[in-house]
């Protein structure tokens, strides 16, 4: 009888309790789950796809504090799994002496600001079926010189700057640049205030690759994509002081450390 009630408790964990992760459980990070297919998932209060397979993704606020909360729910059985998120130290830089108009946009441009934000945000709100995300993504470009981490914040002329949230590759204007995962295009625009060249790419359950500063622009709109694919080349159009890419990480509206895909 023993054996028989061990036997069905290991059976009901693997039927439900199942699950694994791939990532760090530190601010900024994109974490890679995968659980029995079927299965419900929510993270903290917010219920996310599971792929047929059984994957799931989220990632963790720069500034999160608070620990993660995963219920996961099969046939009526429900585990939860509570992360502790690591602290990251982020680096600060301070600027004096910059001209107005590069610490804060004159007033004609804000309502063309607003546009290109709601473009972005429509893009990366887009929650599709696609499971891209669970591959592993490569660089952008082959040859360069990393010059912007996430995370970095920047004070000009005494005023706290929003904080960086990709990573700039610095390279020759005209560098090809290629697609780091399969996905599809879900905004591609010429010339936008801040990010000049931008494209974003869809990878599935709401994570997103947002390319910025491109001098050209390969692709279009609902166009499919291949990883390694050449989709521009790099430039320094909008708020650029010099050639380079930068890359962005979204999860929805949470934005990640690109590190996070590139090095996993």
């Amino acid at each position: 009888m023993r054996i028989l009630l061990i036997f069905f408790f290991i059976l009901k964990f693997q039927y439900i309790g199942a699950v694994e992760f791939l990532g760090k459980f530190e601010q900024g990070a994109f974490i890679l789950g995968k659980t029995n297919p079927n299965s419900k998932v929510k993270i903290d209060n917010r219920n996310i796809r599971v792929s047929k397979n059984g994957y799931f993704a989220f990632g963790l606020d720069r500034d999160r504090k608070n620990n993660v909360l995963i219920t996961i729910k099969k046939d009526g059985e429900t585990k939860k799994i509570e992360k502790k998120v690591m602290k990251r130290e982020y680096k600060i830089q301070r600027i004096d002496g910059l001209p107005p108009k590069q610490v804060t946009p004159p007033p004609e441009v804000y309502e063309r600001i607003k546009k290109d934000n709601i473009l972005i945000g429509k893009a990366r709100s887009v929650d599709t079926a696609y499971d891209f995300f669970k591959d592993n993504f490569i660089y952008p470009i082959d040859k360069y010189i990393i010059t912007g981490v996430y995370g970095s914040q920047r004070i000009l002329n005494g005023k706290p700057r929003r904080p960086h949230y990709g990573i700039d590759f610095h390279a020759p204007e005209g560098t090809p640049v290629k697609a780091m995962m399969d996905g599809e295009v879900t905004l591609s625009e010429n010339d936008m205030y801040f990010t000049g060249g931008t494209i974003i790419f869809d990878h599935g359950h709401g994570i997103s690759t947002l390319y910025m500063h491109m001098k050209n622009i390969n692709v279009k709109v609902g166009q499919k994509v291949k990883k390694g694919q050449v989709v521009g080349t790099l430039g320094q159009s909008g708020r650029a002081t010099g050639p380079h890419l930068d890359i962005r990480l979204n999860w929805f509206d949470v934005k990640l450390d690109p590190a996070t895909i590139l090095n996993k």
